[in-house]
C-alpha cells in the first residue's frame, strides 16, 4: 500500500492487447485495489498480457456506480493504490469514473490518469474528415424521437462531431444523421477498430445508411463532417432566430425555413423540427 492514497484512471486497449502500455502493466502490478467494469473482462485482458496482480478487485459499472463510489474513496482516503479501468479505453468517456473522479476533487483525494487508446481519437484519426475542432456527443437517445429531437439540434453544429452507436440502431442511427443533417453531408463509420476485422467505410450519410442496411457487426464509432454553411458554420439556434425573424415579416415558416436551410447548408426537415419546437416553447 502506497504512503499517499491515490485514483489512478487507466486507459485499457480498445482492441489490440499490445497497444497496452508499459506503464498500464505497472499499475496493474502496483494497485491495491482494481475496480473494474467487468471483472471477467479485466481477468482476460491480465491473461493475455501475462501479467499478475495481488490486488483486491470490485466490480464497478453503471449499476453500481453510485453504490460503490464512496467505497472507493474511502480506499484512496486510507492510503489504497485505486486503479479504475473499464472494457476500453479510457474510464469516464461513456464509461464508469465521471461519479469518482468529482467525489475525489471535492474530498481533496489525487487523481492521475495513465493514457492510451481512445475510440474517440481514433476514430477522428482515421476518418479523414476535419480534426482540429471536434465534439464528442457518445450514445444518444435509443428512443427514435429524443433521438431525432437531439440531432435536429446538432444540424448547425460547425465542428466535426463524433458518436458511439451499436451495431443493431447503426443503420437506423445513419439514416436519422442523414434525415437532420442531409443526405450529402461527409461521415465516415469506423468498425472495430485496432481489431482484425478494422473497417472505416467513408461517404455521404445517405450513401452509409444504405450500406449498413445489410447489417453491421462490432463496435462502431461514427464521425461526421460540421455544417459548412457559409465557412463559418451556424448554429441551429442562430438558424431558427432567422426563421423567426423572416416569420414576424410576413414570410410562412415553409419558405422561411427553405430559405435559411439553403442559406446554411442545413437539412430543411430538422431546421423545420427545430423552428415548430421554438414556437411551442414560445406560446407554453
Amino acid at each position: 500500500m502506497s504512503e499517499q492514497g491515490v485514483i489512478v484512471l487507466a486507459a485499457t486497449p480498445i482492441g489490440d492487447s499490445r497497444d497496452a502500455s508499459p506503464r498500464l502493466l505497472d499499475e496493474f502490478r502496483q494497485a491495491d485495489v482494481i475496480a473494474a467494469e467487468d471483472t471477467r473482462r479485466l481477468q482476460r485482458l491480465l491473461d493475455r498480457l501475462d501479467v499478475s496482480s495481488e490486488a483486491r478487485v470490485l466490480s464497478y459499472f453503471e449499476g453500481n456506480e453510485a453504490g460503490r463510489t464512496p467505497q472507493l474513496l474511502e480506499a484512496a482516503r486510507s492510503g489504497s493504490r485505486v486503479l479504475l479501468v473499464t472494457d476500453a479505453g479510457m474510464p469516464s468517456v461513456s464509461d464508469p469514473g465521471y461519479r469518482l473522479v468529482a467525489a475525489a476533487a471535492e474530498a481533496g483525494v489525487r487523481v492521475t490518469a495513465v493514457p492510451g487508446p481512445s475510440a474517440v481519437l481514433t476514430a477522428l484519426a482515421v476518418s479523414g474528415l476535419p480534426v482540429d475542432r471536434f465534439c464528442f456527443e457518445g450514445f444518444l437517445p435509443r428512443k427514435p424521437g429524443e433521438r431525432r429531437r437531439r440531432l435536429a439540434e446538432l444540424a448547425g453544429e460547425p465542428r466535426t462531431l463524433v458518436f458511439f452507436e451499436s451495431p443493431h440502431r447503426c443503420a437506423e442511427m445513419l439514416a436519422d444523421l442523414a434525415g437532420a443533417f442531409g443526405d450529402d453531408r461527409p461521415a465516415a463509420v469506423c468498425r472495430e477498430l485496432t481489431k482484425t476485422y478494422e473497417e472505416v467505410r467513408r461517404g455521404g450519410l445517405a450513401e452509409l445508411a444504405g450500406w449498413a442496411e445489410d447489417g453491421v457487426r462490432g463496435e462502431i464509432t461514427i464521425v461526421v463532417s460540421g455544417a459548412s454553411g457559409d465557412g463559418r458554420g451556424v448554429s441551429t439556434d442562430d438558424a431558427v432566430a432567422e426563421v423567426a425573424e423572416l416569420t414576424t415579416g410576413g414570410m410562412k415558416l415553409k419558405p422561411a425555413v427553405a430559405l435559411v436551410a439553403e442559406r446554411h447548408k442545413l437539412a430543411k426537415n430538422a431546421l423545420y423540427q427545430a423552428a415548430l419546437a421554438a414556437r411551442g416553447a414560445g406560446t407554453s
